[in-house]
């Protein structure tokens, strides 16, 4: 009697808790593995997140500073004095020593030009009008040239500056004097500084070679920019060139 009321008890199905789920058997369904993150993941998402606004927050004060501080452009290139050497009379060139890199002395002989049908004449020399490094040569020896002809560019290493064209809506915070500092994209280890030594009265575009016509009627407004000329302080031995671009931090007054 106590064996058939064992097996029946073993054989009895034991309702689960109510609520919980079961099973198609009937059977209460094995606790599911707890989801979520775990306190030292929560912790670490916190650092994430807090380095993150930090990072944020030193950007937008950088940017608030820079703004109120300074006039910012980056249309603005290293520029020079231009020495054009050009041919004092037609003739032939000849003995053309004009060769971009080449340095200059001022009154130095460049090259000679001959004249048609100056067999026994001497032949005229070519001199730099001033110490310059030659940037552009157009001088192709044994062609004729005619008086007049420009042979090539040099400019006066020493004489470099930065022209820096602000726009005119931000033009009335620059003051000649103003200190400047100067980010050349080639030199980008370098920490230049200047000055504004000029500004100039007219738009850039009013100056160009060929300036703008508004005569047909369809008029855009568009902003214009204002030429800066900056003096640089000391180009610390540095290589540079006409037409390297600059970034240019102007201090407002």
């Amino acid at each position: 009697m106590s064996d058939t009321a064992t097996t029946a008890a073993s054989d009895e199905v034991v309702a689960p808790p109510e609520g919980q789920p079961t099973t198609t058997d009937g059977q209460p369904e094995p606790d599911a593995p707890k989801k979520g993150m775990s306190r030292k993941g929560r912790i670490r998402l916190f650092v994430i997140l807090g380095l993150a606004v930090l990072v944020g927050l030193a950007f937008l004060a950088r940017y608030l500073i820079d703004t109120s501080n300074y006039t910012t452009t980056d249309n603005a290139q290293v520029d020079g004095n231009q020495i054009s050497i050009n041919a004092p009379i037609s003739g032939t060139l000849v003995d053309w020593r004009g060769q971009v890199g080449a340095s200059l002395r001022a009154n130095a002989s460049v090259g000679r030009i001959k004249e048609q049908g100056a067999y026994v004449q001497p032949q005229m020399v070519i001199r730099a009008p001033a110490d310059g490094t030659v940037a552009v040569d157009n001088g192709v020896p044994g062609t004729y040239v005619t008086a007049g002809t420009q042979l090539a560019v040099a400019y006066d290493k020493q004489g470099v500056f930065v022209t820096a064209r602000v726009d005119e809506t931000s033009v009335g915070d620059v003051r000649v004097g103003a200190p400047v500092k100067l980010d050349v994209d080639a030199f980008p280890d370098a920490d230049l500084t200047g000055h504004v030594s000029e500004i100039q009265t007219g738009s850039a575009g009013v100056f160009s070679a060929f300036p703008q016509s508004n005569s047909s009627g369809n008029f855009q407004k568009v902003t214009q920019v204002i030429p800066v000329r900056i003096t640089i302080d000391d180009t610390l031995g540095l290589a540079l060139a006409p037409g390297m671009n600059v970034t240019a931090k102007i201090h407002k007054p």
